[in-house]
């Protein structure tokens, strides 16, 4: 744990205070120079130690010999999880958890009840579950899908408006109708685009041109297909994609299609109305077979010019590369808009194939790592057919380009 974990010690703090704060920082080894803990501090320290110090990383909850001679045994998970829930901050509690996971391998955090009920939920913590979907007893399933909708309501919450709100404004600026009929005037647009021709001798607006709602199309606005690699470095990213491709499939101008992958492909699209059912249908880990998944969304393409195609992957391909290839040329050259996002998490620019993606740049698919708050700017972007190289460029947005 790091001496950023907590706050900075001011200059102004009593000899003593500060002697506490860099005993905790630097661990049992400072006994001798920074002096014993007692009370909330010397839990702390011991939650932190259970899980960063030397003799604590074979596992919470098992008897050790502490070093700096303190001895005790180490707390067990359920106490160790609440302990760290009552003196640090939400947001290092999840580091502290992912860490535990990690360093620890604590599958027990996940298999029990009444562990669950004591973990801070956070996207980490879904992946871990979703992982472990097919070996959680039945006992526990029911908790863990509480853990798992607390996230994905969360995440609705924050993500579903400007995704909303986004792509909505994207298609009704591509649908708007400058000569429509009397039926087809949106009153409200015309009304405000011509208060400036207001007659006060008339009180009334003499419209000098006409707003109208966009002609209902025979088949949907847009067609997107997100096709997600569930391999286990990409679990953040599947989390984000879902909850993105639940709002969008929402969207009555929208036809959103989810495809997950590994070896084998999965199409889960009839499961998009509901978020959490949908990452419990998902099994992360595997192998990886690029070409097979985007052969399988090829064929489910209907209309290429108006279609979006978001492949989600770090391109380490299992596959056979020169068919996927010419599956990306294929498509480009059909008129789908092809995307590659290396990750879509906040965790920021991901180990991935470069060698690759510069091959599916230089065939006109893009390759960058995004955000999940840059997300439905991209769509949008991607809805009114712009450069997305020009547009991930702008975004700070690492991009790869063909030579």
């Amino acid at each position: 744990m790091s001496e950023s974990t907590f706050p900075p010690a001011s200059p102004s703090l009593p000899d003593e205070a500060r002697l506490r704060r860099w005993r905790l920082v630097l661990g049992g080894e400072a006994e001798s120079s920074c002096g014993k803990l007692s009370g909330a501090p010397a839990e702390m320290d011991q939650a932190l130690s259970a899980l960063y110090d030397a003799d604590g990383k074979n596992g919470l909850g098992r008897s050790s010999s502490r070093q700096g001679g303190r001895g005790g045994s180490a707390p067990s998970v359920a106490r160790w999880l609440g302990d760290i829930r009552k003196y640090f901050p939400s947001s290092v509690v999840q580091v502290m958890q992912h860490d535990a996971l990690e360093r620890l391998n604590l599958r027990d955090m996940l298999l029990q009840p009444e562990m669950l009920e004591s973990v801070q939920p956070d996207v980490h913590l879904v992946a871990s579950l979703i992982s472990l979907s097919r070996v959680i007893p039945a006992t526990t399933k029911e908790t863990a899908r509480m853990v798992v909708r607390k996230v994905v309501e969360a995440l609705l919450k924050k993500l579903e408006e400007p995704m909303r709100s986004a792509v909505s404004g994207a298609l009704d600026r591509s649908q708007r109708n400058r000569r429509p009929r009397h039926s087809e005037i949106d009153w409200n647009r015309t009304i405000r685009a011509n208060l400036k021709h207001w007659q006060p001798d008339y009180r009334t607006i003499v419209p000098e041109r006409l707003i109208g709602y966009g002609r209902k199309a025979r088949s949907p606005q847009r067609e997107v297909v997100l096709c997600i690699d569930q391999s286990g470095s990409m679990a953040a990213s599947v989390v984000y994609s879902s909850i993105f491709g639940a709002v969008m499939a929402s969207l009555p101008a929208v036809a959103t299609k989810l495809v997950v992958f590994d070896t084998a492909i999965v199409d889960l699209t009839e499961q998009l109305d509901d978020p959490v059912e949908l990452l419990f249908g998902v099994q992360l880990g595997g192998g990886t077979d690029i070409n097979g998944a985007v052969g399988y969304c090829q064929s489910v393409i209907r209309e290429p010019r108006n279609t979006i195609l978001v492949l989600i992957s770090d391109l380490y391909e299992g596959g056979v590369e020169a068919n996927l290839l010419r599956r990306a040329a294929e498509l480009v050259a059909s008129g789908v808009q092809f995307i590659t996002l290396l990750a879509l998490s906040d965790e920021g620019a991901p180990s991935y194939d470069r060698a690759l993606a510069a091959k599916l740049a230089a065939l006109g698919v893009p390759s960058f790592a995004c955000t999940p708050d840059a997300f439905p700017g991209l769509m949008a972007a991607a809805i009114r057919k712009e450069d997305i190289n020009a547009w991930a460029a702008g975004q700070g947005l690492l991009a790869t380009r063909g030579r």
